[in-house]
């Protein structure tokens, strides 16, 4: 069984993210939960918040305990690029692009814990 989350239009450049994500892929959802604690990056955040919502959604829906979950897949797809542009010398601009990302994680329950149940 599945048990997804999303976290959609996160202000943050999807190759930032990855950066983060790739650190707790695999994981224990409560080793996850505490590394992303130190992580010094601004994603770290976000992430955590996405990972305890979805650590809720299987706790509430689906009566999974949060020891038996892991992290089965983790990802961050490119959302919408803001456009904007900053004026420069002789009457030229620059463009800088404000991008976003949506972030999703898929977290399953261990195949040792549905059996002991």
């Amino acid at each position: 069984m599945d048990i997804q989350a999303h976290l959609r239009y996160l202000p943050i450049s999807p190759q930032k993210v990855r950066l983060v994500i790739d650190l707790v892929r695999g994981k224990d959802v409560v080793e996850a939960m505490e590394m992303l604690r130190f992580v010094p990056k601004r994603a770290a955040r976000p992430v955590r918040k996405l990972l305890a919502s979805a650590v809720a959604n299987a706790e509430e829906n689906f009566g999974v305990s949060r020891d038996d979950l892991y992290i089965a897949q983790i990802y961050a797809n490119e959302g919408p690029t803001r456009r904007w542009r900053r004026f420069g010398a002789r009457g030229r601009f620059k463009p800088i692009l404000r991008r976003s990302s949506h972030v999703t994680v898929v977290l399953r329950e261990r195949e040792e814990a549905s059996r002991r149940t």
